[in-house]
């Protein structure tokens, strides 16, 4: 079975990002939650990495940013993804829609939104 595909999509960069499928679910990703579980690979890398050694250092491309985190631009890939800049220059994150469902953040069990956020609260 496929999953659902967005019917809406409402880009606040400052904030969230709010798709409404076309199942009627309305799911809202802030931008720190989605920065945080980009599905890039060096993303990937250090959510391994920082799960073996919770005191794992950031590197500093991570911390060197000033100012709030923010969606600069967003591009659609076809009718299967979004992509998302941010302003801390992160842009090699493409979001499958399949993905954006995973990681809702409603299905996140046990979870308040701000732990999900990690370093990148806005």
């Amino acid at each position: 079975m496929n999953p659902p595909r967005p019917k809406h999509l409402d880009l606040k960069k400052d904030a969230a990002l709010t798709i409404t499928w076309e199942d009627g679910r309305v799911s809202v990703y802030p931008i720190g939650y989605l920065r945080k579980l980009s599905p890039s690979a060096d993303m990937r890398e250090l959510r391994e990495l920082q799960q073996r050694n919770p005191l794992t250092v950031l590197p500093s491309k991570f911390t060197d940013h000033e100012g709030p985190l923010t969606a600069v631009d967003a591009e659609l890939l076809g009718n299967y993804a979004i992509k998302i800049t941010f302003s801390d220059g992160h842009n090699t994150g493409i979001y499958s829609w399949q993905y954006l469902r995973e990681i809702d953040p409603e299905q996140q069990e046990g979870q308040q939104p701000e732990d999900r956020a990690g370093p990148y609260r806005v």
